[in-house]
């Protein structure tokens, strides 16, 4: 294998032809598929005579429509109901596994992927979402792709695209007590801006990044596309191993130990050259949280809304705007302002350590007064792992509601919607106007652990002034 980063190593391993327009075909490992994005190219399928090439490599489940307070069937939408029996044929049509409703294995679909050790090491993953780029926490390069390319997956297995720059992300030392993995990326993002990573594919390195657990990998690699790359991805290490060892779909006996042999061999080599570096303190990052209407638009808990003086002049039309939708001017200090829902979950931070984290503030307190504050699990083993901790019992006794498992609130194409003006303190990915299901409604990105320090207070809080010393 040649040297280089791991990006190019995983490219040439599956690249497939080059195209006369200069782009590549590349060979997809891992097709995950949902209930959104997938019935249109079915329906093209079907319309060209075509049949699914590898079923083998693709992976269903739904997660954006289904209903978190009650999933029974028929749902009450019957549009969802709709699109899940229209994925439920589709699946039997062309032998697709469906991890569905009740199941084990039904959940957000970046979440389930790697819970069932199904996303590996120098793997290509495609998927109709976003945030796909998760996947990339596991030395994977992953995609989030459109419905045509969903089409185009479904019948060839391959994908047209072009070759991205690599961008080094180096962050050094370790982060402070209250300090997370979203925090990190929210703090990355507002230096490099949402249009930063157009072109690239970050990797994140140092030793910051090594110290991270798989779950915190992946609220990196989820939010790399916030930052404009078009993939994030860590090189695999010990931490990686140990994570996928015993998982349904890894390797077992003598092929894991050829497994982690070759898996090693794929990360990114010491001379390896990169086309940019950008090199963080650890140290320096303090509990972030979003202002604005784009992830890129966050403010250390300690500080205040900034005035236009303040921004490049490139963010400035952003800035005014985001100043009238949010309702929050210059010199507005972050700390304190009150929230009026309070999310936790999401593909980015849905998984059991986020719920630990959350719990550990919500543990002995209550929601203040007014304030509609609910935890929604990522994955159906996600919440049987919860509940075996007694973690859902953490969360109701402090007034949270427990959902089932599902995206919920992170976009709303489910019943769990902001009302009016309401402001949601938010541990999911985007903060666009309406992204959470109302036209007005206002969103603040922050970690599980600073969602719950703001349901507590009715306002935005520093967790560290909740947290003990010894708390993760």
């Amino acid at each position: 294998m040649s040297s280089g980063t791991l990006y190019d190593k995983v490219w040439d391993l599956h690249r497939v032809a080059e195209l006369p327009g200069g782009s590549t075909q590349l060979f997809v490992g891992l097709h995950l598929i949902h209930e959104v994005t997938s019935p249109q190219a079915f329906s093209a399928l079907k319309d060209k005579g075509l049949t699914v090439r590898c079923p083998e490599r693709t992976v269903a489940t739904v997660d954006h429509i289904v209903p978190t307070t009650s999933q029974q069937r028929p749902f009450a939408d019957p549009l969802a109901e709709e699109m899940l029996s229209t994925l439920e044929r589709n699946c039997q049509e062309h032998s697709i596994p469906l991890n569905n409703i009740g199941s084990g294995r039904q959940g957000i679909v970046h979440v389930i992927a790697p819970e069932l050790g199904l996303t590996q090491p120098g793997m290509t993953v495609a998927c109709g979402d976003s945030h796909t780029s998760t996947h990339g926490a596991f030395g994977a390069i992953a995609f989030g792709i459109g419905t045509s390319q969903v089409r185009d997956v479904l019948a060839s297995q391959s994908l047209a695209m072009n070759k991205l720059k690599v961008r080094r992300i180096q962050v050094n030392g370790l982060l402070s007590e209250g300090v997370s993995a979203k925090d990190l990326i929210l703090h990355v993002i507002r230096h490099l801006g949402v249009k930063g990573g157009v072109g690239y594919a970050y990797e994140f390195a140092g030793s910051a990044i090594e110290a991270l657990s798989m779950e915190e990998r992946m609220t990196l690699c989820n939010m790399a596309i916030e930052g404009g790359a078009r993939c994030g991805y860590v090189n695999p290490d010990q931490v990686t191993f140990e994570y996928l060892k015993g998982r349904p779909h890894a390797p077992e006996g003598d092929a894991w130990s050829r497994a982690v042999a070759w898996w090693s061999s794929l990360a990114t080599d010491p001379d390896a050259t990169v086309d940019d570096e950008v090199v963080f303190d650890a140290a320096a990052i303090p509990p972030t949280v979003t202002w604005g209407i784009t992830p890129g638009q966050g403010l250390g808990i300690d500080e205040t809304v900034p005035s236009l003086d303040q921004l490049d002049p490139g963010e400035r039309p952003i800035a005014e705007e985001a100043y009238r939708y949010m309702d929050l001017q210059p010199g507005t200090a972050i700390a304190g302002v009150p929230v009026d829902v309070c999310f936790i979950g999401s593909c980015t931070n849905g998984r059991l350590s986020d719920l630990r984290a959350a719990a550990d503030v919500a543990r002995g307190r209550q929601v203040a007064e007014g304030i509609k504050a609910f935890v929604v699990p990522g994955s159906e083993q996600v919440a049987k792992a919860a509940e075996a901790e007694g973690l859902d019992a953490v969360f109701r006794a402090a007034g949270f509601e427990w959902r089932e498992p599902g995206c919920s609130m992170c976009l709303a194409m489910n019943p769990d919607r902001l009302e009016g003006r309401q402001i949601s303190a938010s541990s999911s990915n985007r903060n666009f106007k309406g992204r959470q299901g109302s036209a007005c409604g206002r969103t603040l990105l922050m970690s599980p652990a600073m969602v719950a320090a703001a349901a507590v207070n009715g306002r935005v809080t520093d967790v560290r002034t909740l947290i003990s010393p010894s708390a993760s």
